[in-house]
Protein backbone atom coordinates (compact mmCIF):
# COMPACT_ATOMS: atom_id res chain seq x y z
CA UNK A 1 0.00 0.00 0.00
CA UNK A 2 1.32 3.42 -0.89
CA UNK A 3 1.75 5.94 1.90
CA UNK A 4 -1.51 7.60 2.92
CA UNK A 5 -1.59 11.38 2.53
CA UNK A 6 -4.14 13.81 3.90
CA UNK A 7 -3.96 15.45 0.48
CA UNK A 8 -1.95 13.74 -2.28
CA UNK A 9 -0.91 16.63 -4.51
CA UNK A 10 2.12 14.75 -5.81
CA UNK A 11 -0.04 11.84 -6.97
CA UNK A 12 -2.46 14.22 -8.64
CA UNK A 13 0.37 16.08 -10.36
CA UNK A 14 1.81 12.85 -11.76
CA UNK A 15 -1.45 12.31 -13.65
CA UNK A 16 -1.62 15.80 -15.15
CA UNK A 17 1.99 16.93 -15.55
CA UNK A 18 1.81 16.55 -19.33
CA UNK A 19 -0.94 19.18 -19.29
CA UNK A 20 0.35 21.43 -16.52
CA UNK A 21 4.03 21.63 -17.47
CA UNK A 22 3.53 23.03 -20.98
CA UNK A 23 1.02 25.54 -19.64
CA UNK A 24 3.53 26.80 -17.08
CA UNK A 25 6.32 26.80 -19.68
CA UNK A 26 4.20 28.96 -21.96
CA UNK A 27 3.98 31.63 -19.27
CA UNK A 28 7.72 31.49 -18.62
CA UNK A 29 8.50 31.88 -22.31
CA UNK A 30 6.11 34.78 -22.92
CA UNK A 31 7.18 36.40 -19.59
CA UNK A 32 3.70 37.83 -18.95
CA UNK A 33 3.87 36.91 -15.28
CA UNK A 34 1.26 39.31 -13.90
CA UNK A 35 -2.16 39.83 -15.49
CA UNK A 36 -1.04 37.97 -18.59
CA UNK A 37 -3.10 36.10 -21.20
CA UNK A 38 -3.35 32.97 -19.02
CA UNK A 39 -5.12 34.94 -16.29
CA UNK A 40 -7.73 36.18 -18.75
CA UNK A 41 -8.17 32.72 -20.29
CA UNK A 42 -8.75 31.16 -16.91
CA UNK A 43 -11.14 33.94 -15.91
CA UNK A 44 -13.27 33.38 -19.01
CA UNK A 45 -13.23 29.61 -18.67
CA UNK A 46 -14.24 29.78 -15.02
CA UNK A 47 -17.07 32.19 -15.87
CA UNK A 48 -18.35 29.64 -18.37
CA UNK A 49 -18.00 26.73 -15.94
CA UNK A 50 -19.81 28.56 -13.13
CA UNK A 51 -22.33 30.23 -15.47
CA UNK A 52 -21.62 33.55 -13.79
CA UNK A 53 -21.16 36.91 -15.53
CA UNK A 54 -17.99 38.01 -13.76
CA UNK A 55 -14.99 36.24 -12.26
CA UNK A 56 -12.32 38.55 -10.82
CA UNK A 57 -9.13 36.64 -9.96
CA UNK A 58 -7.10 37.78 -6.96
CA UNK A 59 -4.14 36.73 -4.83
CA UNK A 60 -5.83 34.40 -2.32
CA UNK A 61 -9.12 33.42 -0.77
CA UNK A 62 -8.81 35.72 2.23
CA UNK A 63 -8.28 38.69 -0.06
CA UNK A 64 -11.31 37.55 -2.07
CA UNK A 65 -13.54 37.85 1.01
CA UNK A 66 -12.06 41.19 2.03
CA UNK A 67 -12.35 42.68 -1.45
CA UNK A 68 -15.92 41.46 -1.78
CA UNK A 69 -16.83 43.35 1.39
CA UNK A 70 -14.94 46.43 0.26
CA UNK A 71 -16.77 46.33 -3.05
CA UNK A 72 -20.14 46.33 -1.31
CA UNK A 73 -19.22 49.54 0.50
CA UNK A 74 -19.62 48.19 4.02
CA UNK A 75 -18.64 50.75 6.66
CA UNK A 76 -16.95 50.48 10.08
CA UNK A 77 -19.50 49.41 12.66
CA UNK A 78 -21.75 47.59 10.19
CA UNK A 79 -22.66 44.16 11.53
CA UNK A 80 -21.86 41.06 9.47
CA UNK A 81 -23.34 37.71 10.49
CA UNK A 82 -21.35 34.54 9.90
CA UNK A 83 -20.85 31.04 11.27
CA UNK A 84 -18.93 30.34 14.48
CA UNK A 85 -17.73 26.97 13.21
CA UNK A 86 -15.34 27.73 10.36
CA UNK A 87 -11.79 28.83 9.58
CA UNK A 88 -10.74 32.19 11.00
CA UNK A 89 -10.29 33.90 7.62
CA UNK A 90 -14.06 34.39 7.36
CA UNK A 91 -14.24 36.51 10.51
CA UNK A 92 -10.71 37.90 10.15
CA UNK A 93 -11.57 40.09 7.17
CA UNK A 94 -14.67 41.42 8.88
CA UNK A 95 -12.54 42.60 11.79
CA UNK A 96 -9.79 43.95 9.53
CA UNK A 97 -12.30 46.25 7.85
CA UNK A 98 -13.51 47.43 11.27
CA UNK A 99 -16.89 45.89 10.66
CA UNK A 100 -18.57 44.12 13.57
CA UNK A 101 -18.48 40.32 13.40
CA UNK A 102 -21.62 38.60 14.66
CA UNK A 103 -20.96 34.90 15.14
CA UNK A 104 -23.87 32.46 15.24
CA UNK A 105 -24.31 28.73 15.73
CA UNK A 106 -24.49 26.08 13.01
CA UNK A 107 -26.73 23.12 12.23
CA UNK A 108 -26.09 19.88 14.05
CA UNK A 109 -26.37 17.83 10.84
CA UNK A 110 -24.53 19.62 8.02
CA UNK A 111 -22.46 22.05 10.20
CA UNK A 112 -23.55 25.01 8.06
CA UNK A 113 -24.92 28.30 9.40
CA UNK A 114 -28.25 27.96 11.20
CA UNK A 115 -31.14 29.96 9.72
CA UNK A 116 -32.93 30.58 13.03
CA UNK A 117 -29.66 31.78 14.55
CA UNK A 118 -29.29 34.28 11.71
CA UNK A 119 -32.84 35.53 12.28
CA UNK A 120 -32.17 36.02 15.99
CA UNK A 121 -28.95 37.94 15.30
CA UNK A 122 -30.34 40.52 12.87
CA UNK A 123 -30.39 44.09 14.22
CA UNK A 124 -30.79 47.51 12.60
CA UNK A 125 -26.97 47.54 12.20
CA UNK A 126 -26.86 44.26 10.26
CA UNK A 127 -25.71 44.77 6.68
CA UNK A 128 -24.58 41.36 5.43
CA UNK A 129 -24.63 37.59 5.92
CA UNK A 130 -21.63 35.42 5.10
CA UNK A 131 -22.66 31.76 4.73
CA UNK A 132 -19.75 29.33 4.56
CA UNK A 133 -20.23 26.22 2.40
CA UNK A 134 -18.36 24.15 4.96
CA UNK A 135 -16.33 21.08 4.03
CA UNK A 136 -17.79 21.19 0.49
CA UNK A 137 -21.53 21.23 1.20
CA UNK A 138 -23.74 24.16 0.26
CA UNK A 139 -25.49 26.08 3.01
CA UNK A 140 -29.27 26.58 2.77
CA UNK A 141 -28.97 29.39 0.26
CA UNK A 142 -32.66 29.57 -0.68
CA UNK A 143 -33.62 30.37 2.92
CA UNK A 144 -30.66 32.72 3.35
CA UNK A 145 -31.54 34.69 0.22
CA UNK A 146 -35.19 35.00 1.31
CA UNK A 147 -34.06 36.29 4.70
CA UNK A 148 -31.60 38.71 3.13
CA UNK A 149 -34.25 40.08 0.79
CA UNK A 150 -36.70 40.59 3.65
CA UNK A 151 -34.13 42.60 5.63
CA UNK A 152 -32.31 44.29 2.73
CA UNK A 153 -29.00 42.55 3.48
CA UNK A 154 -26.06 41.61 1.28
CA UNK A 155 -25.06 37.96 0.96
CA UNK A 156 -21.38 37.11 0.54
CA UNK A 157 -20.76 33.41 -0.09
CA UNK A 158 -17.57 31.95 1.35
CA UNK A 159 -17.06 29.26 -1.27
CA UNK A 160 -13.45 28.40 -0.42
CA UNK A 161 -14.32 24.75 0.26
CA UNK A 162 -17.09 24.07 -2.26
CA UNK A 163 -15.92 25.01 -5.75
CA UNK A 164 -17.92 22.97 -8.25
CA UNK A 165 -20.73 22.02 -5.87
CA UNK A 166 -24.28 22.40 -7.15
CA UNK A 167 -27.04 23.97 -5.07
CA UNK A 168 -30.51 22.67 -5.87
CA UNK A 169 -33.51 24.93 -5.28
CA UNK A 170 -36.86 23.56 -4.16
CA UNK A 171 -38.11 23.73 -7.75
CA UNK A 172 -35.21 21.59 -8.99
CA UNK A 173 -33.16 24.42 -10.49
CA UNK A 174 -29.41 23.94 -10.03
CA UNK A 175 -26.79 26.64 -9.71
CA UNK A 176 -23.13 26.56 -8.78
CA UNK A 177 -22.11 27.36 -5.22
CA UNK A 178 -20.67 30.85 -4.97
CA UNK A 179 -22.91 32.36 -7.65
CA UNK A 180 -26.14 32.75 -5.68
CA UNK A 181 -25.48 35.67 -3.33
CA UNK A 182 -24.56 39.23 -4.24
CA UNK A 183 -20.96 38.09 -4.43
CA UNK A 184 -18.96 34.91 -3.84
CA UNK A 185 -15.35 34.36 -2.84
CA UNK A 186 -13.15 31.32 -3.24
CA UNK A 187 -9.63 30.11 -2.56
CA UNK A 188 -7.30 28.19 -4.87
CA UNK A 189 -4.94 27.10 -2.09
CA UNK A 190 -3.18 23.92 -3.28
CA UNK A 191 -5.27 21.54 -1.14
CA UNK A 192 -8.61 22.88 -2.41
CA UNK A 193 -10.74 20.87 -4.84
CA UNK A 194 -9.45 23.24 -7.53
CA UNK A 195 -6.03 24.23 -6.28
CA UNK A 196 -3.04 26.00 -7.79
CA UNK A 197 0.65 25.55 -6.91
CA UNK A 198 0.86 28.55 -4.63
CA UNK A 199 -1.74 31.06 -3.48
CA UNK A 200 -4.73 32.22 -5.48
CA UNK A 201 -8.35 33.25 -5.18
CA UNK A 202 -11.29 34.70 -7.07
CA UNK A 203 -14.48 36.70 -6.62
CA UNK A 204 -17.73 35.92 -8.47
CA UNK A 205 -20.73 38.15 -9.15
CA UNK A 206 -23.54 38.71 -11.63
CA UNK A 207 -23.70 42.42 -10.73
CA UNK A 208 -22.01 44.51 -13.45
CA UNK A 209 -21.46 47.58 -11.25
CA UNK A 210 -20.07 45.55 -8.37
CA UNK A 211 -17.74 43.70 -10.73
CA UNK A 212 -16.43 47.03 -12.06
CA UNK A 213 -15.77 48.29 -8.54
CA UNK A 214 -13.99 45.08 -7.53
CA UNK A 215 -11.78 45.10 -10.64
CA UNK A 216 -10.47 48.47 -9.52
CA UNK A 217 -10.01 47.42 -5.90
CA UNK A 218 -7.81 44.41 -6.76
CA UNK A 219 -5.44 46.67 -8.72
CA UNK A 220 -4.68 49.57 -6.36
CA UNK A 221 -8.00 51.22 -7.18
CA UNK A 222 -6.96 51.82 -10.79
CA UNK A 223 -9.08 51.51 -13.92
CA UNK A 224 -6.60 53.63 -15.86
CA UNK A 225 -2.90 53.50 -15.05
CA UNK A 226 -1.96 55.97 -12.28
CA UNK A 227 -5.58 57.09 -11.88
CA UNK A 228 -6.76 55.82 -8.47
CA UNK A 229 -10.54 56.13 -8.39
CA UNK A 230 -11.23 53.96 -5.34
CA UNK A 231 -9.22 52.79 -2.33
CA UNK A 232 -7.71 49.53 -3.45
CA UNK A 233 -5.24 46.79 -2.62
CA UNK A 234 -2.62 44.85 -4.54
CA UNK A 235 -4.22 41.43 -5.03
CA UNK A 236 -3.68 39.76 -8.37
CA UNK A 237 -3.54 36.13 -9.45
CA UNK A 238 -0.17 35.56 -11.08
CA UNK A 239 -0.04 34.02 -14.54
CA UNK A 240 1.71 30.80 -13.52
CA UNK A 241 -1.02 30.02 -11.00
CA UNK A 242 -3.65 30.83 -13.61
CA UNK A 243 -1.93 28.43 -16.01
CA UNK A 244 -2.11 25.63 -13.44
CA UNK A 245 -5.74 26.37 -12.65
CA UNK A 246 -6.77 26.56 -16.30
CA UNK A 247 -5.14 23.18 -16.93
CA UNK A 248 -6.99 21.64 -13.97
CA UNK A 249 -10.41 23.30 -14.46
CA UNK A 250 -11.64 20.81 -17.13
CA UNK A 251 -10.92 18.05 -14.59
CA UNK A 252 -12.78 19.65 -11.68
CA UNK A 253 -15.99 17.65 -12.06
CA UNK A 254 -13.95 14.46 -12.34
CA UNK A 255 -12.00 15.41 -9.22
CA UNK A 256 -15.19 16.14 -7.29
CA UNK A 257 -16.75 12.86 -8.43
CA UNK A 258 -13.69 10.98 -7.16
CA UNK A 259 -14.11 12.64 -3.79
CA UNK A 260 -17.80 11.73 -3.72
CA UNK A 261 -16.93 8.12 -4.60
CA UNK A 262 -14.38 7.98 -1.78
CA UNK A 263 -16.97 9.45 0.62
CA UNK A 264 -19.47 6.76 -0.44
CA UNK A 265 -16.93 4.06 0.41
CA UNK A 266 -16.21 5.63 3.79
CA UNK A 267 -19.96 5.82 4.45
CA UNK A 268 -20.46 2.16 3.57
CA UNK A 269 -17.64 1.02 5.85
CA UNK A 270 -18.96 2.98 8.83
CA UNK A 271 -22.63 2.17 8.25
CA UNK A 272 -24.43 1.07 11.41
CA UNK A 273 -21.68 2.01 13.89
CA UNK A 274 -23.26 3.73 16.88
CA UNK A 275 -20.09 5.66 17.77
CA UNK A 276 -19.72 7.26 14.34
CA UNK A 277 -21.88 9.84 12.57
CA UNK A 278 -20.96 10.08 8.89
CA UNK A 279 -21.33 13.37 6.99
CA UNK A 280 -24.93 14.40 6.43
CA UNK A 281 -25.97 15.09 2.85
CA UNK A 282 -29.18 16.70 1.71
CA UNK A 283 -30.57 17.19 -1.76
CA UNK A 284 -28.78 15.84 -4.78
CA UNK A 285 -25.46 14.10 -4.33
CA UNK A 286 -23.49 16.88 -6.05
CA UNK A 287 -24.53 19.36 -3.35
CA UNK A 288 -21.51 18.11 -1.37
CA UNK A 289 -18.08 17.87 -3.03
CA UNK A 290 -16.18 16.73 0.08
CA UNK A 291 -13.33 19.15 0.48
CA UNK A 292 -13.18 17.36 3.81
CA UNK A 293 -14.71 14.06 4.93
CA UNK A 294 -15.58 14.85 8.54
CA UNK A 295 -16.92 12.35 11.06
CA UNK A 296 -18.43 12.95 14.45
CA UNK A 297 -17.35 10.42 17.07
CA UNK A 298 -19.76 9.83 19.96
CA UNK A 299 -18.77 8.40 23.33
CA UNK A 300 -15.17 8.19 22.16
CA UNK A 301 -12.09 10.18 23.15
CA UNK A 302 -11.56 12.00 19.86
CA UNK A 303 -8.04 13.10 20.67
CA UNK A 304 -7.05 9.56 21.63
CA UNK A 305 -8.40 8.38 18.28
CA UNK A 306 -6.30 11.03 16.51
CA UNK A 307 -3.23 9.76 18.35
CA UNK A 308 -4.04 6.15 17.41
CA UNK A 309 -4.43 7.04 13.73
CA UNK A 310 -1.16 8.96 13.70
CA UNK A 311 0.60 5.99 15.32
CA UNK A 312 -0.67 3.88 12.41
CA UNK A 313 0.60 6.41 9.83
CA UNK A 314 -2.90 7.62 9.02
CA UNK A 315 -3.02 11.42 8.83
CA UNK A 316 -6.18 13.17 10.01
CA UNK A 317 -7.30 16.65 10.96
CA UNK A 318 -9.48 18.38 13.51
CA UNK A 319 -11.34 21.16 11.73
CA UNK A 320 -11.89 23.04 13.97
CA UNK A 321 -10.69 22.53 17.57
CA UNK A 322 -11.67 25.95 18.97
CA UNK A 323 -14.85 27.92 18.17
CA UNK A 324 -14.25 31.38 16.75
CA UNK A 325 -16.15 33.00 19.62
CA UNK A 326 -13.53 31.57 22.02
CA UNK A 327 -10.51 32.62 19.97
CA UNK A 328 -8.57 35.33 21.78
CA UNK A 329 -8.80 37.72 18.84
CA UNK A 330 -12.61 37.47 18.62
CA UNK A 331 -13.79 37.09 22.22
CA UNK A 332 -16.69 39.49 22.82
CA UNK A 333 -18.89 40.04 25.86
CA UNK A 334 -21.91 40.04 23.53
CA UNK A 335 -21.64 36.27 23.14
CA UNK A 336 -23.51 33.82 25.35
CA UNK A 337 -22.22 30.24 25.50
CA UNK A 338 -25.79 28.96 25.44
CA UNK A 339 -26.12 30.33 21.90
CA UNK A 340 -23.32 28.06 20.62
CA UNK A 341 -24.53 24.68 21.81
CA UNK A 342 -23.89 22.87 18.52
CA UNK A 343 -20.50 24.42 17.78
CA UNK A 344 -19.28 23.77 21.32
CA UNK A 345 -20.16 20.10 20.89
CA UNK A 346 -18.72 19.74 17.39
CA UNK A 347 -15.27 20.95 18.37
CA UNK A 348 -15.03 18.00 20.77
CA UNK A 349 -16.23 15.37 18.29
CA UNK A 350 -15.16 16.14 14.73
CA UNK A 351 -12.32 14.37 12.96
CA UNK A 352 -11.51 14.67 9.24
CA UNK A 353 -10.08 11.69 7.37
CA UNK A 354 -7.84 11.70 4.29
CA UNK A 355 -9.80 13.00 1.31
CA UNK A 356 -8.40 13.65 -2.14
CA UNK A 357 -8.58 12.53 -5.74
CA UNK A 358 -5.94 9.78 -5.42
CA UNK A 359 -7.40 7.74 -2.56
CA UNK A 360 -7.64 4.06 -3.50
CA UNK A 361 -9.69 1.17 -2.10
CA UNK A 362 -6.76 -0.36 -0.24
CA UNK A 363 -6.08 2.89 1.60
CA UNK A 364 -9.74 3.45 2.45
CA UNK A 365 -10.00 -0.14 3.73
CA UNK A 366 -6.94 0.33 5.95
CA UNK A 367 -8.20 3.66 7.32
CA UNK A 368 -11.70 2.39 8.07
CA UNK A 369 -10.67 -0.96 9.56
CA UNK A 370 -8.11 0.76 11.78
CA UNK A 371 -10.82 3.06 13.13
CA UNK A 372 -13.38 0.27 13.56
CA UNK A 373 -10.85 -1.95 15.35
CA UNK A 374 -10.02 0.88 17.73
CA UNK A 375 -13.70 1.45 18.51
CA UNK A 376 -14.19 -2.27 19.18
CA UNK A 377 -11.30 -2.54 21.64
Amino acid sequence: MKKIQMVDLKGQYSEIKDIVNPSIQEVIENTAFVNGPKVHEFQKNLETYLDVKHVIPCANGTDALQIAMMGLGLKPGDEVITADFTFAATVEVIALLQLTPVLVDVNADDFNINIEAIKNAITPKTKAIVPVHLFGQCANMEAIMELAKAHNLFVIEDNAQAIGANYTYADGTKVKAGTIGDVGATSFFPSKNLGCYGDGGAIFTNDDDLAHTIRGIVNHGMYERYHHDVVGVNSRLDSIQAAVLDAKLPLLDQYNNRRIEAANKYDAAFNGLENIVTPYRYGDIDNHVFHQYTLQVKGVDRDALVKHLNENDIPCGVYYPIPLHRQKAYVDERYNEADFEVTNQLVKEVISLPMHTELDDEQIHFITTTIISYLNE
